[in-house]
């Protein structure tokens, strides 16, 4: 039996991990958010590792409004940064597997081939600065690590893209969005499995980084559309440029991420995007 602890359960992925929890009878898997557990008290933290006798750690939590990240950096990197190399450190001394959430937003998004592991990040936000430090501080640290970075997280559960987008197209005959940022969307379900999967099967030792996303690429505008035609709105969407929408934080024109690297490793089979969109749907419509 193995005790993983996650932190940030009511979060997308943690939630996520958590209704797939029972189909892993190998895993006693300890959920916790605030106010339970606190990642940014060290003596908190080390008294619940402690107690629990924890193997492996998925770090769910993080400071993820990317755009209050640029008017509250301070918060941004206390909790991605700071918090993430506090758990690393803890790693190491209590001998236990830190699987840690990272982002795509770790590079600009000017690379316009997709982003393997051995790029080198170039964040041009708060938020994805604090992400990168907080890697770097993971990598640079002596426990047994990995990071898995994602992009365009979306569920049934919390705020994402595909729930804003269901409920502008009630509220509204026409909704406008970019259509020039260009990545992959990653339904927190499929990331969650293969988290699981990759405990369950390998023993991970040393350090690792690694891109997972859903197969495919599309824009945002893509993605709405699809959002609009697998539902049946007869909402209208019209494509925009980033410039018609602008945000305090910079987004990556192209975020799309090579994920052979995990696919290899862990021998994971990653669903399409337009697959798991239609799952995800479908799991909307069963909570309403």
């Amino acid at each position: 039996m193995k005790n993983i602890l996650v932190t940030g359960s009511n979060g997308q992925l943690g939630n996520e991990l958590r209704n797939i929890s029972s189909h892993y009878p190998g895993f006693n898997m300890i959920f916790t958010d605030l106010p339970e557990l606190d990642i940014t008290e060290r003596l908190a933290c080390e008294s619940f590792i402690r107690k629990h006798n924890i193997d492996f750690l998925i770090n769910c939590a993080a400071f993820t409004a990317v755009d209050k990240a640029e008017s509250e950096p301070e918060l941004a990197y206390k909790l991605n940064k700071e918090a993430p190399a506090m758990l690393a450190d803890l790693a190491a001394k209590h001998n236990f597997t830190l699987v840690h959430i990272s982002t795509d937003y770790v590079f600009n998004g000017r690379h316009f081939e997709p982003y393997t592991e051995q790029d080198i990040p170039n964040a041009a936000s708060v938020y994805g600065k604090s992400k990168l430090e907080g890697e770097q501080a993971i990598i640079n640290s002596a426990a047994n690590v990995i990071i898995i970075r994602t992009s365009w997280l979306y569920s049934a559960y919390g705020h994402n893209f595909v729930k804003t987008v269901l409920r502008l197209a009630k509220e509204n005959k026409q909704i406008r969005i970019v259509f020039d940022q260009i990545g992959s969307p990653t339904y927190a379900l499929d990331l969650a499995n293969t988290i699981l999967e990759i405990i369950g099967k390998h023993n991970i030792a040393g350090q690792g980084v690694y891109h997972y996303s859903n197969e495919g690429v599309c824009s945002w505008y893509d993605f709405a559309l699809t959002i609009i035609e697998l539902t049946g709105s007869d909402c209208e969407v019209v494509p925009i440029r980033s410039e018609d929408y602008p945000t305090p934080a910079p987004r990556p024109a192209y975020s799309v991420m090579d994920k052979d690297k995990i696919k290899h490793d862990f021998k994971i089979h990653i669903p399409w995007w337009k697959d798991s969109l239609a799952l995800c749907l479908k799991n909307l419509q069963k909570q309403n």
